[in-house]
């Protein structure tokens, strides 16, 4: 347990795994046990409790050594902590950050005592957990989690991290409605996937349709809504030109995301992939010159329906995630309220929604490395750019990519993971 009151113990708990290299005085690609950072990787899915990981084969991933594996070979220290999650009565918000955080402060609080640099943490995270990852990088040292903290029992030690490692982030859920139709706006039909648990696993099915009229009139409704969020934002590229989007979702920002999808297709065009099947792509001479953010809505494909996040009747997992052990399930935006179709149905307060939101903090942590995939559609690919904008803007060091044809997932190039925390620790 990683808290002195923990509220449940089936999902509370911390495995730290340590290199054996170290019983011995010995070291590994340059660290030793005072000097290795430390792993700190997440379980979490679609907001669900998550037991704490251990080194294993991932069998997604066709049998290959999972992050804590790999992560011990090169040296790290790992320690993976468990969360609870919205299907339980306590773990609807915050309780998932709140726990990640408590862990951080155990291992804070015990650095003295324990193999590894409490002074490079470096979170992983994908999906929900990405969300997570990003969180706990941006909400570092925030005293709006002190009194959750304080219940459990928590360690009295700064829960800021050195590093951010987030695979496709669902992260900006008060936004993330209209997000999504800004991309998908017109696009009708529809593969959507169903979330369960099953053994402690996230289990999906695949479900498809085409949306309403209804569905679709909530569509455009919500597209509208999506410029004046962006241009609050006040944020600029790296050339220095505002992120700005007009009332009908063109503009810069907009140009922004396209000139990310060329960079992306740009590489695996590098690579010797053939692109001539991307109809939204322009290529000439093995070069990609344009890139048609509409015509690519239409190619990828819709994966939800309207409202994709904060669903009308209260179906979605994030429903869920912002109910209480009262009522398992609230809206968290005043459109989904307003357009309600559950009778007295309650909106989350304004303060546990916040706590949710990479978005909404800025603390010490410098290093982010944040990875959508080009065919992630689970929401949209503004959400990325978006906290890769702010980050950028606050003077953080930040990693940003698309990579070609992955979809909505997680620790498939750890290759390259590892060798970026190796460059950003050692610095």
């Amino acid at each position: 347990m990683y808290v002195l009151k923990p509220a449940d113990t089936r999902y509370q708990t911390l495995n730290v795994y340590i290199p054996e290299a170290y019983f011995s005085g010995g070291s590994i690609d340059g660290y030793t046990a005072q000097t290795a950072p430390i792993f700190f990787p997440n379980n979490i899915g679609g907001y669900m409790p998550a037991t704490a990981g251990q080194p294993e084969n991932d069998q997604r991933a066709g049998g290959k050594p999972n992050a804590i594996m790999l992560a011990l070979s090169k040296g790290y220290v790992v320690a993976s902590a468990g969360a609870r999650g919205r299907t339980e009565a306590n773990g609807h918000a915050p309780a998932a950050i709140v726990d990640l955080k408590a862990a951080v402060r155990y291992l804070k609080a015990n650095d003295q005592a324990m193999a590894g640099d409490a002074n490079k943490i470096i979170s992983n995270g994908t999906s929900a957990g990405g969300a997570l990852s990003a969180l706990l990088g941006t909400s570092g040292g925030s005293k709006d989690y002190e009194p959750y903290l304080r219940q459990l029992g928590a360690a009295r030690a700064n829960d800021t991290i050195f590093a951010v490692s987030a695979y496709c982030p669902i992260t900006n859920l008060e936004y993330a409605d209209a997000a999504y139709e800004w991309q998908f706006n017109g696009v009708n039909d529809y593969q959507k996937i169903d979330i369960s648990m099953l053994d402690y696993k996230v289990e999906r099915k695949l479900v498809k349709g085409t949306q309403t009229p209804a569905q679709i009139q909530l569509s455009g409704s919500l597209k509208a809504l999506f410029p004046a969020y962006v241009n609050s934002l006040k944020l600029k590229n790296a050339q220095g030109t505002p992120m700005t989007l007009d009332a009908n979702g063109n503009g810069t920002f907009k140009t922004e995301m396209e000139a990310m999808l060329l960079q992306s297709a740009q590489k695996a065009l590098d690579n010797g992939k053939d692109l001539s099947d991307q109809t939204w792509l322009t290529i000439q001479n093995g070069k990609a010159i344009a890139a048609d953010f509409a015509a690519y809505a239409q190619f990828v494909g819709r994966q939800k329906t309207a409202p994709a996040f904060d669903g009308v009747d209260l179906s979605t997992g994030e429903n869920q995630l912002f109910g209480d052990a009262r009522t398992d399930k609230k809206h968290f935006t005043a459109f989904s309220l307003k357009n309600s179709t559950v009778a007295g149905s309650l909106k989350a307060d304004a303060h546990t929604v916040k706590l949710m939101n990479a978005m909404n903090y800025t603390s010490p942590t410098q290093h982010y490395r944040i990875r959508v995939g080009e065919n992630d559609r689970d929401t949209s690919l503004a959400i990325g750019l978006l906290l890769s904008l702010k980050l950028k803007n606050s003077g953080k060091n930040v990693d940003y990519a698309l990579p070609w044809g992955v979809p909505h997932s997680g620790d498939y190039d750890l290759d390259e993971l590892f060798a970026w925390m190796k460059s950003v620790a050692m610095k």
